[in-house]
């Protein structure tokens, strides 16, 4: 059943069930993400960590999809999304990638006005690359950052499985 496009609550819960599918890794979040016409109420793309081949993120999966089904490059995919995307991620977008991928805010910001608000159930912790500035980018570039609150330890114990303690 497809959530009502004002319950975040249950978009983060779909977003948690895709990060659910990514496989425990000590060297990845386990993350989920959903691209959401929200006006339309609409499911435009998901994606989890590692489902696009690759060390793949789970926003970034969203929108290898999405420019596979259009048949445009990524930073032409504000051309075709709606007015009222949205994003639901289970971790904030990465600043920094220490595979040598494009990070996830980086991809977020060069589409534009066409994202104008992303839901994040919970920071993403230092571990790897430090303090997430992307937050900050995004704010800075007028992209609305909600926290969606109440899931905090479920989505941090499904992210860090397979971390070794």
């Amino acid at each position: 059943m497809v959530p009502n496009a004002d319950d975040h609550v249950g978009y983060m819960r779909y977003a948690l069930s895709l990060a659910r599918q990514s496989p425990p890794k000590p060297t990845n979040y386990r993350v989920g993400a959903v691209l959401l016409d929200a006006k339309a109420n609409t499911v435009l793309a998901t994606g989890y960590t590692l489902e696009c081949e690759g060390n793949t993120h789970a926003e970034q999966c969203c929108f290898i999809k999405l420019s596979e089904k259009y048949r445009l490059p990524e930073d032409r995919l504000a051309d075709v999304l709606p007015m009222d995307t949205v994003l639901y991620t289970t971790v904030e977008p990465c600043s920094k990638r220490l595979s040598g991928h494009l990070p996830c805010v980086e991809r977020i910001l060069r589409l534009g006005t066409a994202i104008k608000t992303v839901y994040v159930g919970v920071q993403e912790p230092e571990k790897f690359v430090g303090e997430n500035t992307g937050r900050k980018m995004l704010e800075d570039a007028g992209i609305m950052v909600v926290p969606v609150q109440g899931m905090e330890a479920e989505i941090l114990e499904v992210a860090t499985a397979g971390h070794i303690a």
